[in-house]
């Protein structure tokens, strides 16, 4: 199985004025210009969201997951980009499924977790913690966030302020614990709870209603969650998606970031209780709604 570990470095050199200097001011055409990164959603199979990511002076385009080929083969067409990658979060059927049609169609690059090698189709680049992915203008971070699945992995884009995180984290919600534990889940959580607070959040699929309703069992006088289900609800009455979401909404409405909350903790009988222990026991009652 081809393994491929990216390591780049870059270093920044910056020249330093003496002390008690005025600073120094640019000319306008000096300054550097950010690079901007186009996102396109759209959603697709029964409730999956496929993402294109596209760096516009490299040409390159990324498919985060690929879980209809066809749909994103029409996007493609549609907007006029040659998709480059494939970014595999897990190994999940209806995040890999496309895998193999999308390569063959497009000669695309695909890249996915290393602890889930053998199971992502097509897979040329096996990543895994702190690895750097170069894409055009941006480097994209690996995090490795097992629970899911055992070697589930997010992509975090600094630059652009947004991470993709597949199926660890929902807005209002989290994943499924299939093959981790609740304990290893937690400290998943917790790496994209360290984020920047403005980091946009795509997820791998439009559950916000259903997470919302059951929030509101465990936080119920949260009012910033009361407010948000009452705004799900008209998106989700014309059609319109939920996400991306941004960390800090979910810091704020999100029961499985916040175990910590004496509220919850309460209305669970947990006062005392670890922060994983009191997590396990919002996802064993979220299974159970």
């Amino acid at each position: 199985m081809p393994q491929f570990k990216p390591l780049w470095q870059v270093r920044c050199h910056h020249e330093m004025a003496p002390l008690g200097s005025p600073p120094r001011t640019l000319p306008h055409e000096s300054y550097p210009r950010m690079p901007k990164l186009e996102i396109e959603q759209f959603p697709c199979l029964s409730d999956n969201y496929a993402v294109l990511i596209h760096d516009a002076e490299s040409g390159l385009t990324a498919s985060i997951d690929a879980p209809d080929a066809k749909a994103i083969l029409e996007r493609l067409d549609a907007k006029g980009w040659r998709l480059t990658h494939v970014l595999n979060t897990h190994h999940h059927g209806d995040h890999t499924g496309g895998n193999q049609r999308l390569k063959e169609a497009t000669g695309c690059t695909i890249i996915g977790p290393l602890a889930e090698a053998d199971r992502i189709p097509g897979i040329d680049v096996a990543v895994s913690e702190g690895d750097e992915i170069p894409f055009g203008a941006f480097k994209i971070k690996v995090i490795e966030t097992p629970g899911h699945t055992v070697g589930h992995v997010a992509y975090w884009i600094h630059e652009a302020r947004v991470a993709f995180v597949g199926d660890t984290l929902f807005a209002m919600g989290a994943g499924r614990i299939f093959e981790g534990n609740a304990e290893m889940m937690w400290k998943s959580l917790k790496k994209l709870m360290a984020l920047p607070r403005d980091t946009e959040i795509y997820c791998g699929h439009e559950y916000t209603a259903a997470n919302a309703r059951f929030a509101l069992t465990v936080d119920p006088e949260n009012a910033a969650l009361q407010n948000r289900a009452k705004e799900v609800d008209q998106l989700r009455d014309k059609n319109k998606p939920t996400l991306p979401t941004r960390l800090d909404r979910e810091l704020e409405t999100n029961p499985f970031l916040r175990p910590h909350v004496t509220a919850i903790r309460a209305i669970l009988g947990m006062p005392y209780a670890p922060d994983w222990k009191v997590f396990a026991a919002i996802r064993e009652r979220k299974n159970k709604s």
